[in-house]
């Protein structure tokens, strides 16, 4: 005779569902919008510390703008399942001249109430596909060293550490690749 044991096995964590997410070209509206949610100190962490200027956001979104419409991506605005924006994702050349100077970046920035909900890893597929679409062969993140969370986005998306770069502001860069 056998005697039962309880099971000690821990159930099996439930998937988190991927969030709703769309992405479109930037309005100039959004210039506005990307200025409001990226105006919180830990967003901006690793991207000077606060949000620029209205008129920067006018001209990102601009330059984004004529990014799609010659290239096909672009860093695209990105809304939640109520229409909300939450901040951008996409791809563009890269814009510096230090680091992966020629190559196509992706990259992400979200409201500080979006994080921990699978908007950045959900948007940045998106954005692979699309840039698969259009041609691209290989894309590349560039992320500060100490950004652990866009770090882990990277991981998610199968991206590799290719090489690492000091920033003219003097911090670690990390450049992540993903070939496509």
């Amino acid at each position: 005779m056998t005697s039962a044991t309880p099971s000690t096995a821990a159930p099996a964590p439930t998937p988190t569902p991927t969030p709703t997410v769309r992405l479109r070209v930037p309005t100039e509206e959004d210039a506005y919008a990307w200025h409001q949610v990226f105006n919180h100190p830990e967003v901006m962490e690793f991207h000077g510390g606060k949000a620029a200027e209205p008129s920067v956001y006018e001209e990102l979104t601009a330059r984004q703008r004529r990014h799609d419409a010659e290239l096909g991506f672009c860093l695209w605005t990105m809304l939640d399942e109520e229409g909300r924006v939450l901040g951008f994702t996409g791809a563009q050349p890269w814009p510096h001249a230090w680091g992966p100077a020629g190559a196509i970046e992706i990259g992400w920035r979200l409201a500080r109430e979006a994080w921990g909900r699978g908007y950045a890893t959900a948007a940045a597929r998106t954005t692979l596909e699309r840039v698969r679409a259009a041609g691209v062969s290989e894309v590349v993140a560039m992320v500060a060293a100490e950004n652990e969370r866009s770090i882990a986005v990277t991981r998610r998306l199968g991206m590799e550490l290719a090489e690492t770069y000091t920033t003219p502001s003097g911090r670690q860069g990390h450049c992540f690749k993903l070939a496509l």
